[in-house]
């Protein structure tokens, strides 16, 4: 923050350490988000905010108001149309992030199948259950020939033009079934992008269902197309992620190390940083500048992805990108893509610090490019750290907040939460089910997408305490996650702390934390599976649009979140948000709000406080419950051996809770 205006401005900050360092006159010296947000000092614009500016040809730019004859656009574009075409864009550019990130962990997977990079295949299990969800035949051959085959039937998903994409199967019969209806099944992951961007051209699709038909197919190009795929293939490649205790606050960086911190969203990247950092030429170089070593500290969602497999810790969130910068004890922050600000190279402008661009789509003024290639990965991560060496001797002033030792337990993946409870020899989702059905479980929240400079990100600790204090199981990815780590829930301790007695007995049973850190924003795809795996478990319907489960991004920032948003949606999913671009539009915000629901089960709502999101959540889970005929108390049974038994055998246990314990 500025020296004048101190931690005055920063009201929306939580954490110790953080508060701690825009304490010191050394970060006082630098401008961040919170300055320019207050210096602004302009409200957003009302034609923005609810989708009824126009911009996509040259006559206007058109500012509509819904229901005035003489203020629709100089197309003759209508209120509904505008913001149709707007909230559909959103949805392509968010689905087009995830794509581009997706087909880069393909190529990555197939380069680490022939051997070009120092990865490996690590979950042949999970690669074996891939080949055979896309017809490749495993019986004989070697983990690098399936991989290799598998990576390229992906990579193929991308450009295909006819057919359907390989991983709608995955989903519920019955959802399948209203996709074909819809005729929203995607065809290929680049074709439904690029079929919305022309769609909402000037002159093409002008009604709203129609366009909004499009952006649901595009939408789940993403989550059951290029997302997924990212998810599995990173998995195989790097490990599916299992329980795992690390730290996330700004007081890991290191006095006696090299500090590099690592920002964006690829994670072929970082795994290659963290490869190199155990290299001994690099070791030894950065003994002989006097530090004790490689001090890797995640940003963002590529924190989230080693923070799952590695137990590295994160430093910050998006929000805290400058924070971590403001230390002065940062030798290198590397970044790739998304989320990264082009302010934070001006916040090290006086210090010894280098951002260092690695992707040729994200270049940087004032920022050191070294690009970044699959197929000489070490050789590129090496040359990254030596320029972090050459910086350390050059820190000048710098303060580390003291390590307030914020725990957490992440690795939640749906394998994860598949033995947590059914036991690692009876691997099932069973034992969810019947606590959701006998009501010590009441439903499934999630939590997903961004943090907001304009709103505390005590939104998300009010939200998930609200949550888990009325039984809510909550699972939580990107920066969402960070933030509730931040402020202890993402602990096993916090069941005992926070939860309704039903969660707490089995959390405490099994010994995890009331939410649960499921990834980074592109594995959001492991909430379907969760939810896919639910349905077919039995007890509580047969589709996603009649589990008592609900997401949310109260803070979303990105185009990415609205892109996931809808695949929910599309998926059966019902979201809240908490706010979108559609109020200018009465007709469109209506269908948006309700008229979805008739078409895909499920459909978007919006609130405004953290007391209202979470209210609303645990309404629609309530609502599913009536409607499942489960929204009473039962009587918890404990299992006997008959009923292992029974449950071994695959039958059902209606109001058997979870007594057996976890894994066994």
């Amino acid at each position: 923050m500025t020296s004048q205006k101190g931690c005055e401005s920063c009201n929306t900050i939580t954490g110790e350490s953080t508060i701690d360092l825009l304490n010191q006159d050394l970060a006082k010296q630098v401008r961040t988000a919170y300055d320019r947000l207050e210096d602004r000092g302009m409200s957003a614009c009302l034609f923005g905010s609810g989708g009824t500016c126009c911009r996509i040809c040259n006559m206007g730019p058109c500012q509509i108001i819904d229901g005035v004859e003489s203020m629709i656009g100089v197309c003759g574009a209508t209120a509904d149309t505008v913001a149709a075409r707007n909230f559909a864009r959103i949805v392509a550019a968010g689905t087009a992030a995830h794509t581009d990130h997706a087909r880069e962990m393909v190529r990555g997977f197939i380069a680490t199948a022939k051997g070009e990079t120092p990865h490996e295949i690590k979950d042949v299990d999970k690669l074996n259950k891939m080949a055979e969800l896309f017809d490749i035949e495993i019986e004989g051959r070697d983990k690098n020939e399936i991989a290799l085959e598998l990576g390229e039937r992906a990579l193929a998903e991308f450009g295909q033009q006819e057919g359907t994409l390989t991983m709608l199967k995955r989903a519920p019969e019955k959802q399948q079934e209203i996709w074909k209806r819809e005729g929203v099944e995607p065809r290929g992951i680049d074709r439904e992008v690029v079929e919305t961007m022309h769609r909402t051209h000037m002159g093409v699709d002008q009604e709203y269902h129609n366009i909004m038909k499009q952006a649901a197919r595009c939408s789940l190009a993403d989550g059951w197309g290029a997302s997924m795929l990212s998810t599995e293939l990173t998995d195989i490649m790097f490990g599916t992620p299992v329980p795992i205790r690390a730290i996330v606050d700004l007081g890991v960086l290191r006095e006696d190390m090299v500090n590099v911190t690592v920002h964006g969203h690829e994670p072929l990247l970082a795994e290659s940083l963290c490869l190199a950092a155990d290299d001994e030429e690099i070791l030894a170089l950065a003994k002989k500048v006097g530090a004790k070593g490689i001090n890797l500290a995640g940003v963002c969602c590529t924190g989230n992805e080693i923070l799952m497999r590695r137990g590295i810790p994160v430093a910050g969130s998006f929000i805290q990108q400058e924070m971590v910068l403001a230390t002065g004890a940062v030798e290198a922050m590397v970044v790739d893509v998304q989320c990264v600000m082009q302010s934070v190279a001006q916040v090290v402008k006086n210090k010894h610090t280098d951002i260092i661009t690695t992707n040729y789509r994200a270049k940087m003024p004032d920022a050191i490019h070294i690009q970044f290639e699959e197929h000489d990965a070490y050789n590129c991560a090496k040359e990254i750290l030596k320029k972090a060496i050459g910086n350390f001797k050059k820190r000048g002033e710098y303060y580390i907040p003291e390590n307030k030792k914020l725990d957490v337990v992440v690795g939640f993946s749906h394998e994860t939460i598949n033995y947590m409870l059914g036991g690692r020899f009876r691997q099932s989702y069973r034992p969810l089910n019947d606590n959701i059905i006998n009501g010590r479980i009441r439903g499934v929240g999630a939590l997903v997408g961004c943090e907001h400079y304009k709103y505390s990100d005590d939104v998300h600790f009010e939200i998930a305490k609200k949550l888990i204090e009325n039984n809510v199981l909550v699972l939580v990815t990107g920066c969402a996650a960070q933030a509730l780590g931040r402020r202890g829930l993402l602990r096993p301790e916090a069941a005992t702390e926070y939860a309704g007695e039903g969660l707490k007995s089995v959390c405490e049973t099994v010994g995890m934390p009331p939410v649960l850190h499921v990834g980074s924003c592109v594995d959001n795809s492991r909430l379907l599976i969760a939810l896919t795996e639910m349905v077919k478990e039995g007890g509580l319907g047969d589709d996603i649009s009649e589990l008592p489960a609900v997401g949310s991004a109260p803070l979303w920032m990105s185009e990415k979140a609205v892109a996931i948003g809808q695949y929910f949606v599309t998926s059966g999913a019902h979201v809240v948000f908490q706010n979108l671009p559609t109020t200018g539009a009465k007709a469109f915000n209506e269908f948006i709000l309700k008229g979805m629901k008739d078409v895909y089960g499920a459909s978007w709502g919006v609130a405004e406080t953290a007391e209202e999101i979470a209210d609303a959540m645990i309404a629609a889970i309530d609502e599913k419950r009536d409607a499942l005929g489960i929204n009473k108390k039962q009587e918890r049974v404990l299992m006997d051996m008959q009923m292992r038994r029974d449950l071994e055998a695959g039958q059902a246990l209606p109001g058997a809770g979870c007594g057996h314990g976890g894994n066994q």
